[in-house]
């Protein structure tokens, strides 16, 4: 557990959350417990982070982050807008994101031009956060961040806040073709077939349920009202469901979106799909 020391500033998104530097030098995005949408956004994020990173998936790191009550009444920021008027946050053990570079050393956007999109060194990446999306239920657009050190000409992806992974705070699997996948088309053009979703793919289809579970670790209890039995039944849902990942990218595949112009293969009872080819460069480097 680290400390908040400062707040720097709000940050957009229902949750209301605030950036914050703690005692490890580090800056992180901190969603609070009492946060406009649901305690158990917290609990999401953390486990489907930890879920996300034993991919190999480019997530932030993440801390539960301590915040006095000192700190919170000496922040007049440190607040939620809700239509009554503005509402302390709360002190206590709250979830933390990581922000992915200092703001002093590099710069973070949430959004670039079709134009900018070649100067993502891995774009490839997202097509291993449509696998974990369609895993876990994302039931939001799926949030990435774009971020560069100072000069430097090429953006890395970072994919943040999974609160709407499994359903948000429902805990159930609702799924629909539409649901967890990226705004725009053109980072899926990439994709030519099954091998595009590896290692992602097989690394979620061999997880046991173990290893879900230890994801899950140390989660505060509060965040999620103290449901030990609907995280444990959470858990073997997610590994029940290892084995409809496939499945679930096929709908996308053949929904309206028309996502993967570039697929050539036909596997595990995929549909060769002909339409129209536009090469996208990928690269990790």
């Amino acid at each position: 557990m680290i400390e908040a020391v400062q707040h720097v500033r709000r940050m957009r998104g229902g949750t209301q959350s605030h950036m914050m530097r703690c005692d490890d030098g580090h800056f992180y995005v901190v969603k609070f417990q009492t946060n406009p949408q649901h305690p158990r956004a917290l609990a999401n994020d953390l486990f489907g982070t930890r879920l996300a990173d034993s991919l190999g998936i480019p997530v932030p790191k993440t801390e539960i982050v301590f915040v006095d009550k000192w700190l919170v009444e000496h922040t007049s920021q440190l607040n939620f807008t809700c239509t009554s008027g503005p509402v302390p946050c709360d002190a206590g053990i709250q979830f933390g994101s990581q922000y992915a570079i200092d703001p002093t050393k590099g710069e973070v956007f949430d959004y670039l031009p079709d134009t900018m999109m070649g100067a993502v060194r891995n774009v490839c990446d997202f097509a291993g956060a449509l696998v974990f999306d369609k895993w876990t239920c994302n039931s939001d657009l799926r949030q990435a961040a774009f971020w560069r050190k100072s000069r430097e000409k090429k953006f890395t992806a970072i994919f943040i806040d999974q609160g709407y992974c499994f359903n948000a705070q429902e805990w159930n699997f609702p799924d629909a073709p539409l649901r967890g996948v990226f705004i725009r088309n053109d980072v899926y053009w990439g994709i030519t077939g099954w091998e595009s979703f590896e290692p992602w793919i097989t690394s979620v289809e061999q997880m046991s349920v173990d290893m879900i579970a230890h994801c899950a670790e140390g989660i505060p209890p509060e965040w999620y009202g103290h449901d030990a039995d609907g995280l444990s039944s959470l858990i073997e849902q997610l590994s029940h469901r290892r084995t409809h990942v496939r499945r679930l990218i096929l709908e996308f595949g053949k929904s309206s979106r028309m996502p993967f112009p570039n697929w050539r293969q036909s596997s595990h009872g995929a549909v060769p799909v002909t339409w129209g080819y536009r090469k996208v460069a990928c690269a990790h480097a």
